[in-house]
Order: structure tokens, then C-alpha cells, then sequence
């Protein structure tokens, strides 16, 4: 496997085509790709000179851990680094054709940011990719700026590397630029969080997220925590939950115990969501929008063999692989319903739990998706609410007198979070939203911890840098 081809393949799927990053690698790479990225951030990826006594098996793991740093750094610095290219071109580079652009944001990316790859390497294998790509007479160009900018950063050896910007750049263009996130959202961000706690979102969402699992089956966090060590992983108890693991150094996707359904990989941020709802034993629950199936998982275990949780989901793709998911787990009490919840549902009888995990811009999952940044514009959040007030409408309808329902997404934007609540519950007196606190806190490793997950208005909410977790929403409300 050639690390920098795979790179290259991927990112051109997501400009051309609007894939995923992380789906384009996990197809590509297989099950390796889920964890490589926590892998070669822990230790900074090497070049591809290979130790002739490595194994095949070392060797196809520093391939994919290349290829993995390649793919998803270049997403997450890509404003900088046309910034930086600009300086060395006559041509935009954000105006070059697809191919050209692609093996330019490559190259720099290795330059500036894998100090350990060849400079040499990193400039010859971008000229290899244009020519490999159809672009043959932009071999030159390619070359020609790659090996400026080596120069450039050789001058610069040792020193911060800070980009020097024009003065008197606006603060969301400077930070925009720096941290490489598009002027329209740093802007938003200024005005409802302040520069300060701006700046440490923008570094956060450039730094590879932390890998978490939850433990499903209850007394085996330590069994499991043992088996992931001893497939050489490291492992460590999760950061705010009692069944929650951090794990580095590996995949734990490998491992039997996700093959049996007793872990899953998913952030604390989303664990927690589930949590919020307190299903209890025998209690019929509705997951309207469950894929990927997380979520839904948990909340078939909470309610038990007596329970039943209906699972629906506009795709019929993501339920086949939900299928397969709780076909793994053993688990007997979710029924797969494909439907789309914006337009009223087909059930009989209503529901004690209710939860509404709404699709939404994903702002706060920068960190794991940043195609998303450079991709949403900022009409799509006018549209995501229209969306989302109809999902929760619908979904009010199915809750029992007494029961309860939580509506969460992982964007940072009010209109996708407190405005659809506020607006849903201004036309139903018999609504009222409560806190999670009790329900949360004997999850907690720390439970005096929890009103850290919570604002003044009783809403859950995370943050990537105070939390270390994704950036996540949820609203309990209940009806009366």
C-alpha cells in the first residue's frame, strides 16, 4: 500500500464526490483506520523508510497510520495551507484544477507539519501523484513550489510556526486563517463565546480526538480493559464515565469483545445522551433517528429483556448495518423501522422514553469530520432547523403523560439546539423541559462533576476543550 496514494484517492472522493473521510478510510484501510489516527498522534508519524527486520503486519501499520495523518490533517489545515501556497504561485491554488491542488496541500502538509517525513520524499512524491493523476504538466509547477516552501521551512527551522499574516486582518479572518476554519463560522463563534474560548475551539478541532468505548455489559470493564491491553493497547479509564474506556494504540474494533457487542466505539459526549433518558427495566422506548446505533444499543440494554426499543431511521443502509450490529450483540428487543420522522408517524400506542438524537451540521465534530467545515454554509442552519422542529414535533406526540424525551444534537449552533426547543414547546403547555443531573450523575466516575455538563438553564451541554469530548446538545423534556 502506497500511504500518500491512499491520501490522495480520499481526498479526492470527499472534494469530488462529498464523501466522508473517516467512511473513505475504513473502506479502504478496513477496521485498522478506526483507531490508526489516535496511533500516530501519540508518536509523530514516520517517514517510509522501514526497518528491513519490521514485520509486514508493523509495516502496513505505519502505512495506514501515514495515510490516516495525510488524509485528515490536510481536511483540517487546508485554508492555511492555500494560504501559504498562494504566496508561491501566481494562480490561486483554491482556483488550480482538483489534482494539482490535492498533491500541492500534500506536500506542504508533510513540510510543515511531519517534521520526521523527507523533505525530499514529501516534494517527489507529490510530483509523482500529478503525474500519476492525469496532470503531467503541472509536474513542474508542483515541484517548483514544493521545494520554495522546503526552503522556506528550512529557514524556519526551530522556530514557532506561526504563520505570519497581513496586519490589521479582522479577528475572525486572522483566527480563520490560523486555525483554518472558514470567516463565517469564526465569526458566529466571536460573537457567542468570545475570542478566547473561540481560539481554544479552533485548536481543538484541529487535534485528533481521543478514542472511547462503552462498556455495555456490566462488571466486565476490567476483563475487557485487560483483553484490549494484552492485544497491546493502552487503555485507561474514560474521563467522566464509570463504564466508559480510553483507548490508545490500537483498534479495539478488533477485539472480541466488540466482535460480541459487549463494547462500542462512540465519545462519552454521545455515550451520555443515552444516558439522559433513564429507560428503565420493561419500559417501551422510540429511537427516531438511531443510526449509526450507539445510542440504540445502550438503550436495549437499560430496558432489558421485558423492554423493547423501536429503532427508525430515514436510511435503509444504515439500518442494514444496524441490523448486523445488534446481530453481533445478541440483542433481541429493538425493532428496525424505516421511516422519516418530519412527517407523522405510523405508530400505535405511545412511548414512557422517547429520543430524538436530530441530524444536524455536526459543528461539533469538527475534530472527527472536517470536511464539514468547508462544507456547510451558512443558509444549510436555517434548513437544519426546519428539519429538526418537525422531528421533535412528531416525536412529542409519541411520549406517554409522565414519560420523557431527549432531544440532543452535536452542533454548537443555537438555531439547531435551544431555538427548536424553545419553538416546539412555545405552542405545548403540556411540555415542560427538566435536568438530566439526577439521571447522569451515578454514571459519573466523579459525581459532584455534574453540574459541569450543565447551564444555568438546566440544558447538557459539551465542549471539545473543557470536556475533551465532542461538542454535544441535549434538552430533557417531559410531558405532563
Amino acid at each position: 500500500m502506497q500511504a500518500r496514494r491512499v491520501a490522495f484517492e480520499v481526498l479526492r472522493r470527499v472534494e469530488a464526490e462529498g464523501g466522508y473521510a473517516s467512511d473513505l478510510l475504513h473502506a479502504r484501510l478496513g477496521a485498522k483506520s478506526a483507531a490508526c489516527e489516535a496511533r500516530s498522534t501519540a508518536r509523530e508519524v514516520k517517514g517510509e523508510a522501514h526497518d528491513l527486520g519490521a514485520t509486514r503486519e508493523a509495516t502496513r501499520d505505519r502505512d495506514v497510520a501515514l495515510a490516516t495523518e495525510l488524509t485528515l490533517g490536510v481536511l483540517r489545515w487546508q485554508r492555511l495551507l492555500d494560504f501559504l501556497l498562494d504566496k508561491h504561485t501566481k494562480k490561486p491554488v483554491g482556483e488550480m484544477d482538483l489534482e494539482v491542488r490535492l498533491a500541492l496541500r500534500l506536500g506542504l502538509y508533510q513540510l510543515r507539519f511531519l517534521t520526521r517525513v523527507p523533505a525530499r520524499a514529501a516534494v517527489d512524491e507529490s510530483v509523482e501523484l500529478v503525474k500519476r493523476y492525469g496532470k503531467r504538466s503541472a509536474a513542474g509547477l508542483v515541484n517548483a513550489v514544493l521545494r520554495r516552501a522546503a526552503g522556506e521551512q528550512e529557514k524556519k527551522k526551530g522556530q514557532a510556526r506561526v504563520p505570519v499574516l497581513p496586519e490589521g486582518l479582522p479577528a475572525a479572518e486572522r483566527l480563520g486563517i490560523g486555525w483554518s476554519h472558514p470567516t463565517w463560522m469564526v465569526e458566529r463563534w466571536l460573537r457567542q463565546f468570545g475570542e478566547e474560548k473561540t481560539a481554544a475551539l479552533l485548536e481543538a478541532n484541529n487535534r485528533a480526538p481521543r478514542l472511547c468505548c462503552r462498556v455495555h455489559v456490566e462488571g466486565r470493564k476490567e476483563e475487557i480493559a485487560a483483553e484490549l491491553r494484552k492485544m497491546g493497547m493502552r487503555v485507561e479509564a474514560g474521563q467522566w464515565l464509570r463504564a466508559s474506556l480510553t483507548v490508545g494504540g490500537g483498534n479495539p474494533a478488533e477485539s472480541q469483545a466488540f466482535r460480541d457487542g459487549a463494547i462500542s466505539i462512540q465519545d462519552e459526549a454521545s455515550q451520555m445522551v443515552a444516558l439522559l433518558l433513564d429507560a428503565r427495566k420493561g419500559e417501551r422506548v422510540l429511537d427516531l433517528c438511531a443510526a449509526p446505533g450507539g445510542k440504540t444499543l445502550a438503550l436495549a440494554r437499560q430496558v432489558g429483556a421485558a423492554g423493547s426499543v423501536v429503532a427508525a431511521d430515514l436510511h435503509g443502509n444504515r439500518l442494514a448495518a444496524m441490523r448486523e450490529q445488534l446481530r453481533r450483540a445478541g440483542t433481541e428487543n429493538v425493532g428496525l423501522v424505516r421511516l422519516d420522522g418530519t412527517v407523522a408517524l405510523p405508530f400505535r400506542g405511545q412511548f414512557e422514553r422517547v429520543l430524538v438524537d436530530a441530524p444536524c451540521s455536526g459543528t461539533g465534530t469538527l475534530a472527527r469530520n472536517p470536511e464539514i467545515r468547508w462544507r456547510l454554509r451558512p443558509e444549510d442552519l436555517a434548513d437544519f432547523h426546519g428539519r429538526q422542529v418537525k422531528l421533535l414535533s412528531n416525536a412529542l406526540e409519541q411520549l406517554k403523560p409522565g414519560g420523557q424525551l431527549v432531544y440532543s444534537t452535536c452542533s454548537l449552533e443555537p438555531e439547531e439546539n435551544e431555538r427548536v426547543v424553545e419553538e416546539v414547546l412555545a405552542g405545548r403547555p403540556d411540555m415542560q423541559c427538566v435536568s438530566g443531573e439526577e439521571a447522569l450523575r451515578p454514571q459519573l466516575s466523579d459525581e459532584g462533576a455534574v453540574k459541569q455538563l450543565f447551564d444555568g438553564r438546566g440544558f447538557f451541554r459539551t465542549f471539545p476543550r473543557e470536556h475533551g469530548t465532542d461538542a454535544f446538545f441535549a434538552a430533557v423534556l417531559e410531558r405532563d
